[in-house]
């Protein structure tokens, strides 16, 4: 039952097709109209923004809790509570702390208190919007008393920015800026800082210290291909970015950019409700970084471990005086080796260039509009698979040859995301996305061993795919309060059209002799066709959500969606054309209990959605999976804090797995798995300075039902049953800090049947800094002391782990 997705021997069987003639015009015409009314209303709100922007507006008193942290980032998260537009240099906060802010204040008296004896002033420009300027007394830049380049906090824009390591609220989960502690579901944020600190390299080290996740599978891949399962289920159908779905076709995976990242979410467990069709394991949402309306001037070196060299830059900033344009850009260009090579000494080379240009549009402090576009070219050699000696034993010959594997893949996007605020209590959001990617693919793969022991027959394959999605998410918000009770509405609509084409060959490739192999031969591209088809696939759903707020103690989430996915198959090469359609309802329900001091225990019930390709031996189209989970926790963040601790049993079962008959090769949808564990999470400030993150997971993953009786109850392959990380920083004087930390990755089984597994490993990591003005120099270290070890041995292929990984990054900001 195991899903052997990045394989050689990934199978080339038709997936969900689609075609939907009559849904699709309907469907941009209802998304074209919300957003036409949205629009609409925006006049009206210009022109009367400086009527309700009246000076009573700002003399109102509210309650603040607003924790403390560096001067910028408490300026912000107050902004965004009183509902006002701030603007500064944010120079002139470099280095300044704040004590934050509790109690009840007016916006100036907010201002005033969060500023004494910095130096500064908030100014009140009109129209909701601050500024702020030197005092006459501190001449703290040489432009005393000028009006700073504007850059827009708002409320709606408060969907979980992380202070230091720590978030206090997210939209990831439910769509709406919810408090950690009023999500009945565990879920994770990882940002900016800690991605820096821990000196990341890919999506999997991002999230690879976040309990109930296991990453690098397959080992460190040239291709740029992520390996992430999630509570015991492969998490590729889960990969989001900025809120919208990043679908796969095959074997085209999405690749992510981390250095054009600002944070990502992890939501562990079913959920459809929010985001339509996925596995069980639950989603990882990425978030680009955007205009912020700041000056932002950053270049970035890096040189590491196998050659690696890496030139980064982040450019943004406010366009005017008026804060009401500005942009972004960001920028990477990588050229690096694989640890692996071939036994000859070649290297296997990767270069990525990648560029991310955003803008955004803010006439006033309740619309925005912003555009982001992404542009990414990787390439790499093609070989990551090593040949197995006669008594299965690893040796170091590579499968292929360098002469001829190769992989290159481009990416392009480009998307917008646009906000509007009718009034304090409804608003209106509309993100949407295109996505092109095209894949130029070759391997040679190793097939049979021949009578010898030591010849390998080999195929050569060659790949040209591409795929195309466009991807639509409309989104009502509305608040209701009535006594006691208060009410997060909450109503969607998204639509997901994914086309994908393959074109194929495959041929008789040169034999590989284990004793003697020998690289750089004249291949020619084979010429018998293996597959020539298009898929196109269409999601729509729709879904609805209440939070339900009572004596500001419970929170009762309910949620429900409707999706209905429809996809047609054009198999050219078989003269076939299929049309497949389903339909499911997914639900989600939880409560909270706000206890007090930062405690809320809670309890959640979610469910998950995810269509399955292909026909049973019937010749009747399989059933979608589906997956229900239910788990219990409590999470633990005090207000005056940078702290968060979560707890977390969960219970999920996953049905309608297709299996397959050892003895006859036919396919039967009776499979379920189930997964049970604890997991547990802290991140804290434990004291000025000092930062720690610790995670732990206790799994209990097993195969419950199946065709194949040999892997009735037993684990899995590739997930441990136990894996634990640790991370500690520390900012010392004079500039220097130092970091460590250590992961534990458990046992992991290399077959169905649990016939064999690989032991547990731990890996430990370093971090030494340092900081003078400008600059930023730093050294990450990963595995630090080179442990050798595989991450799996499956049919007939083992991939080795991580070698040990040093990198040097010098960062420049002017």
């Amino acid at each position: 039952m195991f899903d052997h997705r990045f394989s050689r021997r990934h199978s080339n069987s038709l997936q969900q097709a689609d075609a939907l003639p009559a849904i699709r015009p309907m469907t941009l015409a209802m998304h074209a109209a919300l957003l036409a009314l949205a629009v609409t209303a925006i006049t009206p709100h210009v022109a009367q923004a400086a009527d309700t922007d009246s000076s009573a507006s700002q003399q109102s008193v509210k309650s603040y809790q607003i924790a403390p942290g560096p001067l910028a980032a408490v300026l912000g998260r107050f902004a965004a509570a009183a509902g006002v537009a701030l603007s500064f240099d944010p120079a002139v906060t470099t280095g300044a702390q704040s004590a934050g802010l509790q109690g009840n204040y007016s916006v100036a008296s907010g201002f005033a208190a969060l500023l004494s004896g910095s130096g500064l002033e908030a100014v009140h420009r009109g129209n909701g919007q601050y500024t702020l300027r030197s005092l006459p007394a501190v001449d703290a830049t040489p432009r005393q008393d000028a009006v700073l380049p504007a850059v827009t906090v708002k409320a709606a824009q408060d969907d979980g920015s992380v202070v230091g390591y720590v978030a206090r609220r997210t939209s990831g989960a439910t769509k709406t800026s919810t408090s950690i502690l009023e999500i009945p579901q565990s879920i994770s944020v990882i940002g900016r800082t800690e991605m820096e600190a821990r000196g990341v390299q890919d999506i999997m080290d991002i999230v690879g210290q976040t309990p109930g996740i296991a990453v690098n599978t397959y080992g460190p891949d040239p291709r740029g291909w992520e390996y992430i399962y999630m509570r015991g289920f492969p998490g590729d159908s889960g990969n989001y970015r900025d809120g919208l779905a990043q679908s796969r076709f095959e074997v085209i995976y999405r690749m992510t950019e981390p250095y054009g990242l600002e944070r990502v979410e992890v939501l562990r467990g079913p959920s459809s409700v929010m985001y339509g069709q996925g596995d069980a394991g639950g989603i990882i949402n990425r978030t680009s970084k955007q205009p912020t309306g700041e000056r932002i001037r950053e270049v970035e070196v890096q040189y590491g471990s196998f050659d690696r060299k890496q030139v980064a830059f982040d450019l943004g900033d406010a366009i005017g005086d008026s804060g009401e344009f500005s942009y972004r850009l960001v920028g990477v260009s990588l050229d690096s080796n694989d640890q692996d090579r071939y036994p000859d000494g070649h290297k296997i080379n990767r270069t990525r260039n990648y560029l991310a240009p955003s803008f955004r549009w803010q006439p006033n402090a309740a619309t925005s509009l912003t555009v982001l576009g992404e542009f990414l070219k990787d390439e790499s050699g093609e070989d990551a698979y090593y040949a197995l000696a006669a008594d299965l034993s690893v040796t170091k010959v590579k499968m292929g040859d360098y002469s001829y594997s190769r992989f290159a893949q481009k990416q392009n996007s480009i998307g917008y995301q646009f906000e509007h605020a009718f009034n304090d209590e409804w608003s209106f959001k509309q993100n949407a996305r295109y996505t092109d990617i095209s894949m130029d693919r070759r391997a040679l793969w190793v097939e049979d061993l021949q009578p010898d022991g030591h010849t390998y027959t080999r195929t050569k394959r060659s790949w040209k795919d591409q795929l195309q999605q466009v991807s639509l998410d409309s989104q009502l918000h509305g608040k209701i309060r009535s006594g006691a009770v208060e009410h997060n509405l909450l109503f969607g609509m998204d639509w997901n059209r994914v086309e994908g084409t393959a074109l194929r060959y495959r041929g008789a490739g040169p034999d590989l002799d284990l004793l003697n192999p020998v690289y750089g031969l004249p291949i020619t591209d084979p010429t018998t066709l293996n597959a020539d088809f298009t898929q196109v696939t269409n999601q729509i759903g729709f879904y609805a959500q209440d939070q339900i707020k009572i004596t500001d103690r419970w929170v009762l989430s309910l949620g429900g969606r409707q999706d209905h996915v429809r996809s047609t198959t054009d198999n050219r090469r078989l003269s076939t054309l299929t049309r497949k359609s389903d339909d499911a309802f997914s639900g989600r329900t939880g409560l909270s209990y706000l206890v007090g001091n930062g405690w809320a225990p809670y309890i959640g019930y979610s469910e998950s959605f995810l269509p399955t390709a292909g026909l049973d031996a019937s010749g009747n189209p399989l059933k979608p999976s589906r997956g229900k989970q239910t788990e219990v926790g409590v999470k633990f963040q005090p207000a005056n804090s940078n702290t968060l601790f979560t707890a977390a049993l969960f219970n999920l079962q996953k049905t309608n797995v297709v299996t397959t008959n050892p003895g006859t090769g036919e396919s039967r949808q009776i499979g379920e798995q189930r997964s049970r564990g604890l997991e547990l999470e802290a991140k804290s400030e434990v004291a000025r300075g000092l930062n720690v993150v610790a995670s732990y997971t206790l799994m209990d993953a097993k195969v419950v039902q199946s065709l194949d009786p040999d892997e009735l109850g037993k684990r899995p392959v590739a997930i441990p049953r136990q894996s634990a990380s640790i991370w500690v920083d520390y900012a010392m004087a004079q500039g220097w800090g130092i970091g460590a930390g250590a992961n534990y990755i458990g046992v992991r089984q290399n077959f169905e049947d649990n016939r064999s597994a690989e032991a547990g490993v731990t890996l430990f990591n370093a971090l030494l800094r340092y900081e003078t003005g400008q600059w930023r120099l730093s050294l990450n270290a990963s595995n630090l002391f080179d442990k050798k070890y595989n991450t799996i041995c499956y049919q007939g292929e083992c991939y080795a782990g991580r070698e040990r990984t040093v990198t040097m990054t010098a960062r420049y900001k002017f």
